[in-house]
């Protein structure tokens, strides 16, 4: 492991879950979209950031259904609603014998958007009075 690895491992040891995720997603949907931005010379790489993309939404999909869990019924289903379609896109691009790169725009834009309401959940719990790092227990 070189120093960039384990540095990264050290700081992603000390994050939330929420945290992870957000960074997770972020990270999948801009594979997939240095793919589609620069098609000729990275389709190749498509199967795997798919795969990546494919394996990150299991993971969250097989979070809403455990028992701690602490998602509304709601959230879970729709969570597993947008699985259940990731998979369906996914295994299409991967038959397809001449796939677009437009056809990556909604994988894209589901994680850009899960990410960013999973950053505003961070966002307005760090903000809560009765966080620690408030500015309400500074002051």
């Amino acid at each position: 492991m070189d120093s960039t690895q384990a540095y990264a491992e050290v700081q992603m040891s000390g994050l939330s879950e929420n945290e992870l995720e957000t960074r997770a997603l972020i990270r999948t949907a801009s594979a997939l979209n240095a793919i589609k931005e620069n098609w000729e010379e990275k389709k190749s790489e498509l199967p795997q950031a798919l795969e990546k993309n494919r394996r990150l939404w299991t993971i969250l999909a097989t979070a809403m259904g455990e028992p701690d869990c602490p998602q509304d019924k709601s959230v879970k289903i729709n969570i597993i609603n947008l699985s259940i379609f990731i998979f369906k896109r996914t295994n299409m691009l991967l038959a397809a014998t001449d796939p677009k790169p437009e056809q990556l725009n909604i994988l894209i834009d589901i994680n850009m958007n899960i990410a960013r309401g999973l950053a505003e959940n961070i966002n307005a719990a760090e903000q809560a009075p009765n966080h620690p790092a408030s500015t309400q227990e500074v002051l």
